[in-house]
């Protein structure tokens, strides 16, 4: 994009990704159609999203950032994570690393970067983004502090977000407040994901020791000279260390690729996703970094691929069983892939987070269903689902039953029920049934119970009194 004219880059599906200055001083903004953008600035000029071209720039930034920071890694062109505690100590603080830092991409890139400097990469990209152009470095001094004024927004998930609000959740520190098994049973992986962000709890930018097995390579004689060609090879690898990785029930969310050139150079870069990669995803970021070496080395603008490809390596970085949730209505690819998930999550929220049931003989909806952990046999039983059982509530059973029953205060009048109360107001009975005695075993010192069906305007419910006392054992859906 031009920078001395108003310029904008769309994807393929016509949204704009990118502005330069004078496109965001116009009012033209990230995630616009590109016909609204063009109304609101008619001269802009709007150029088609192209990442290898964007890394075969970028890469000159990459290697500038390198020089200083080893290990980097690059998620998107554009876009870098460094991990900078051994620089910090070299150069002798974190006020002096960004000066140079910022001083080198000052050299490459001129004023269009911004520097954000945290505990961890989550913080660190949002203050780069809350960086002002007269001044784009950003040190956060108190992370937690910085964490919890974060608007929820910075999850860039704007439904999670819309419903975070409606809820009277503002902040991320409002949400880490939160109990996380609440979360996750409301927004499941994407809900642990952001609670985990606004808790503090960040990967850690320094790579995994992996097996050197686990790399894929191939040499070439003679040497790949052609873009194609290599990429048509870097497909192949990615798809043999998949399924490499696979067979250990993990997928990559990071990834080095190096390359050797004809006159002995070898180039290392490392890429990152914050989902699994799967196989197109791998295969176009090393067909993105191959174009920046074999550009670079083409245009001389810096050390690339020279002389052809003679050696192609990719290995996994970072191994994770992390995975997406498959939705409820999703079409899973195949049984594997839905066990995969129900271990994941038995793996976030423990053993005993994840069960299943059968059904099973029992007077009240409680104990109608057995319940045991995802994975184990289901344990035996001799209570009969078929059997008569004698003072057992009848159909419909409730949709919700609490795993114990609690207080609720009801009303009657000569013994018929008249109200009960739901929070801090009273509703009135308009229907009800019962009641079915239940004798209790009173050799293990359970009491005797009447049970009711009470429907009023705000629902059904299932109570049973004990003792003269109500308590609320079932609600109907």
């Amino acid at each position: 994009m031009s920078p001395a004219e108003p310029s904008q880059a769309t994807d393929d599906k016509n949204i704009v990704i990118a502005v330069n200055e004078i496109a965001a001083t116009a009012g033209i903004k990230v995630g616009m159609r590109r016909r609204e953008a063009e109304a609101v600035c008619p001269t802009v000029t709007t150029v088609g999203y192209d990442p290898g071209a964007e890394m075969t720039r970028f890469e000159r930034v990459a290697i500038a950032v390198e020089t200083l920071i080893p290990r980097i890694e690059v998620v998107i062109p554009g876009l870098i994570l460094a991990p900078v505690t051994g620089a910090v100590r070299y150069f002798g603080g974190e006020e002096a690393l960004v000066d140079r830092v910022a001083k080198e991409l000052d050299a490459v890139a001129g004023s269009g970067f911004r520097i954000g400097l945290a505990a961890g990469p989550f913080a660190a990209r949002r203050a780069a983004e809350m960086t002002a152009k007269n001044n784009p470095i950003h040190v956060v001094d108190n992370d937690a502090v910085f964490r919890s004024s974060l608007d929820v927004a910075a999850l860039e998930n704007d439904d999670m977000a819309a419903v975070f609000r409606w809820l009277g959740i503002i902040t991320l520190g409002e949400l880490a407040s939160l109990p996380r098994d609440t979360v996750v049973s409301r927004f499941g992986q994407d809900g642990l994901n952001a609670h985990r962000l606004a808790s503090g709890e960040d990967r850690d930018t320094h790579s995994r020791v992996i097996a050197d097995d686990l790399g894929i390579e191939e040499r070439f004689d003679p040497p790949l000279e052609n873009l194609e060609q290599a990429a048509f090879v870097a497909k192949a690898l990615a798809h043999q260390l998949l399924a490499s990785a696979s067979l250990q029930g993990s997928t990559p969310h990071r990834v080095e690729v190096e390359a050797e050139a004809a006159d002995g150079a070898v180039r290392t870069r490392t890429w990152r996703s914050a989902d699994p990669f799967n196989e197109t995803m791998l295969a176009e970021r090393v067909r993105w970094q191959l174009q920046a070496w074999l550009d670079t080395a083409r245009l001389r603008s810096g050390p690339g691929i020279r002389g052809g490809l003679v050696m192609l390596r990719i290995m996994p970085a970072d191994l994770s069983n992390d995975g997406r949730q498959l939705a409820l209505d999703e079409d899973a690819l195949s049984s594997a892939e839905a066990q995969r998930a129900f271990a994941q999550s038995q793996a976030i929220v423990g053993d005993d987070g994840v069960l299943q049931a059968v059904p099973q003989g029992g007077r009240d909806p409680v104990e109608r269903t057995l319940w045991y952990r995802w994975g184990e046999e289901p344990p035996a039983t001799n209570r009969d689902p078929q059997a008569p059982w004698p003072g057992r509530v009848p159909e419909p059973s409730p949709a919700l039953v609490p795993p114990e029953p609690y207080p609720l205060e009801v009303d009657w009048d000569d013994g018929i029920p008249t109200r009960i109360r739901l929070g801090s107001r009273w509703v009135e009975v308009i229907s009800w049934a019962g009641p079915w005695r239940k004798v209790g075993r009173w050799w293990d010192g359970e009491r005797p119970a009447d049970r009711y069906q009470l429907v009023t305007s705000a629902g059904a419910f299932l109570c049973a009194v004990i003792g003269g006392k109500a308590y609320m054992t079932g609600v109907y859906d």
